[in-house]
């Protein structure tokens, strides 16, 4: 029987609202974004995050317990959804013998061993999708899609999936994550944002990571704005050492370049290395 999946409605949101995904059990990383927001005056209250709190670092329960204390909106990511139901693979379907699936088959167990109790319940409580509304429009978060929570999305995506996506929803806006690359499209009046991820870098040769921060910019216009930032991506990976994780991903940590690009288009292969610019 296929599982009931369930939303959260936050309401309307007013002011700056701030979009990440993907922690990835980076402390480092995830300390620094709670700095960011401070500085920037947002509230847990105007922070949502796109799921995968966990996946390849070293720090996992570290990284649940703040973003519990935190008190931010978060959707379940396959991971959280996988971990939650005791299930032995993260569940994003990598091909079998795949480098992916290799290496999840390093990280995954590791993250099971590592996180209490407690962190497992909070699991069970996150919403497989978030509504709300700004700028008088619908939106709603998920983390891969509508259909398919570990579905990869990207910039390359046919505008007719996006669409059909909308349509479902009955919404304006999607705020997705998953697929690990910042990127917007935006057709008719119709908002697909992904705000990238904050655990490991976009693959374009620089160490930097990305979040989103969206504001009403009239009645039925958003104003949306993609920012980096970076971090002590050094201790993170020297970290993962320590606890004998994937090396493959270590090094893309201090690199900016990903071991390899299974899960990618030809599209968004033909990218790597080439530095992102908003």
């Amino acid at each position: 029987m296929d599982r009931i999946k369930t939303t959260k409605d936050i309401g309307v949101l007013k002011g700056k609202t701030l979009v990440f995904g993907g922690v990835y059990s980076n402390l480092q990383a995830l300390e620094r974004m709670i700095a960011i927001a401070e500085e920037l005056q947002i509230a847990p209250q105007n922070i949502i995050c796109t799921g995968d709190v966990v996946a390849y670092c070293a720090q996992p329960e570290e990284c649940v317990q703040k973003v519990m204390d935190w008190g931010i909106h978060t959707i379940a990511g396959n991971v959280e959804i996988q971990l939650r139901e005791g299930e032995e693979d993260c569940g994003c379907n990598f091909d079998e013998g795949s480098r992916c699936n290799l290496f999840s088959g390093q990280w995954y167990p590791f993250a099971k061993r590592r996180l209490s109790e407690a962190c497992i319940d909070w699991m069970w409580e996150l919403p497989d999708f978030i509504s709300f509304e700004l700028a008088g429009l619908q939106g709603l978060v998920v983390h891969g899609s509508l259909q398919e929570t570990a579905e990869f999305v990207f910039k390359s995506t046919s505008w007719e999936v996006k669409a059909a996506n909308l349509e479902q929803g009955k919404v304006d806006i999607v705020l997705a994550g998953h697929c690990g690359l910042p990127f917007h499209d935006v057709r008719n009046g119709q908002y697909w944002l992904n705000a990238g991820v904050i655990g490991m870098p976009a693959n374009d040769g620089t160490t930097r990571v990305w979040y989103m921060v969206l504001e009403a910019e009239k009645e039925r216009s958003l104003a949306f704005s993609h920012h980096s930032f970076d971090y002590n991506c050094e201790e993170t990976a020297r970290l993962m050492g320590l606890y004998s994780l994937t090396p493959e991903y270590a090094k893309t940590l201090v690199t900016g370049l990903w071991d390899n690009c299974e899960v990618l288009p030809d599209s968004e292969t033909k990218l790597q290395g080439i530095e992102i610019c908003f």
